[in-house]
C-alpha cells in the first residue's frame, strides 16, 4: 500500500483531476491512500511553531508498520529505475506499506524528519506543492510500470 501524506488541500480542479487520474492508474498495482492534513493558518506564529503543529498532524497519520519516505531537499536523488528498485527493496525487506510525506511550505519539524526512514530529494528544482503531489504520483506509477516490465514513455 502507498500512503501519501500532504500538508494542505488541493484547490484547483485541473490538479485534482490529474491526481485522480494517477490514483486510478495506480489502483491496478497497489492500494493508494492520500491524506491531506491542514496547513497552519495562523501566520502570527513563529516558523518553528508552524512546523511543529503541522508535524503533529502528519505524525498522527503515519501507520505503525509503514516505511516512511520524506520528500526533503537534503535527501537522496533517484532516477526512475532507481526509485523503482528502492520501492521493490522496501516492499521486500522492510514493509508492504510505504508512506510518502510532502511537508508544508516551511518544511517539516525535526520530529517528522526523525520519523523518516528515507529522505528523498525529488529534484534540484523548486515546485509548488500541488505539482509535487502530481510528480510524486507519476513517479510512483512509473515505478510500478518498470517493476512489472510494462512499457512507459521515456
Amino acid at each position: 500500500m502507498i500512503q501519501i501524506i500532504a500538508v494542505g488541500k488541493l484547490k484547483e480542479k485541473a490538479t485534482k483531476a490529474l491526481v485522480d487520474e494517477y490514483a486510478k492508474r495506480l489502483s491496478a498495482y497497489t492500494k493508494l491512500e492520500i491524506v491531506e492534513v491542514a496547513d497552519e493558518p495562523n501566520s502570527q506564529l513563529e516558523d518553528s511553531k508552524v512546523k511543529f503543529l503541522e508535524g503533529e498532524r502528519i505524525l498522527r497519520q503515519i501507520k505503525k508498520d509503514s516505511y516512511v519516505v520524506l520528500l526533503d531537499l537534503r535527501g537522496k536523488q533517484f532516477d526512475s529505475e532507481g526509485l523503482a528498485k528502492k520501492i521493490e527493496e522496501i516492499n521486500t525487506y522492510h514493509s508492504s506499506n510505504i508512506t510518502f510525506i510532502i511537508g508544508g511550505s516551511l518544511g517539516v519539524s525535526d520530529e517528522v524528519k526523525n520519523s523518516a526512514d528515507l529522505l528523498w530529494k525529488l529534484s534540484e528544482l523548486t515546485f509548488p506543492h500541488n505539482l509535487v503531489r502530481i510528480l510524486l504520483l507519476e513517479q510512483i506509477y512509473r515505478s510500478y510500470k518498470i517493476l512489472n516490465h510494462e512499457p512507459y514513455h521515456k
